[in-house]
């Protein structure tokens, strides 16, 4: 099976420094519904991987998260392409989860949902802690220059292997391509 996991905030939507609290907030990236698109048209399952504090601080409810979460596989749907899961942490960093990303019990818990191993797992995202989850299980980290993806790549420290990408729809391109 041929699956990517996908960062949300800075990978597939705008990030926001105040959260991304409801569906006025949350703003497809450019071209990020049709790399989407392009990735289930070509066969590849795709899982959104998500951190979301906003719950636990209190700034957002499920039903806020839900209704972000609908228009994001509606819009994805128009294009062309599927969503397969979301998973989410919503606990702050004070809560010390398993779940919260850079921890793997999130990636962790998509390869038993979907019965893939880590090794090789590609996960696209804006953030170190997206890297480090997916390098914890022996998985390919992929950073976007997105979001706080620049911010990332200055800051340096990401794990081996770590490719760069403009944005979601070159690494699209680049997982895609690779099966040629």
């Amino acid at each position: 099976m041929k699956l990517v996991i996908l960062d949300r905030d800075g990978v597939i939507n705008e990030d926001r420094d105040d959260f991304v609290k409801n569906t006025m907030e949350w703003q497809p990236l450019p071209k990020s519904c049709d790399a989407i698109a392009n990735l289930t048209q070509a066969g590849w399952h795709v899982v959104v991987a998500t951190n979301q504090s906003g719950i636990g601080r209190g700034l957002f409810d499920m039903h806020a998260l839900n209704a972000m979460h609908e228009k994001m596989h509606r819009l994805v749907g128009q294009a062309g392409g599927r969503i397969d899961a979301v998973v989410f942490c919503p606990h702050t960093a004070d809560d010390q989860c398993r779940c919260r990303k850079p921890q793997p019990g999130m990636v962790e818990d998509i390869m038993a949902r979907f019965n893939v191993r880590g090794e090789g797992l590609p996960m696209v995202g804006d953030s170190l802690r997206d890297l480090q989850a997916i390098a914890a299980v022996g998985g390919r980290p992929l950073l976007v220059k997105t979001g706080k993806g620049l911010r990332t790549l200055e800051k340096g420290g990401l794990p081996a292997g770590t490719q760069v990408f403009d944005n979601l729809f070159a690494a699209a391109d680049y997982l895609i391509n690779l099966e040629n």
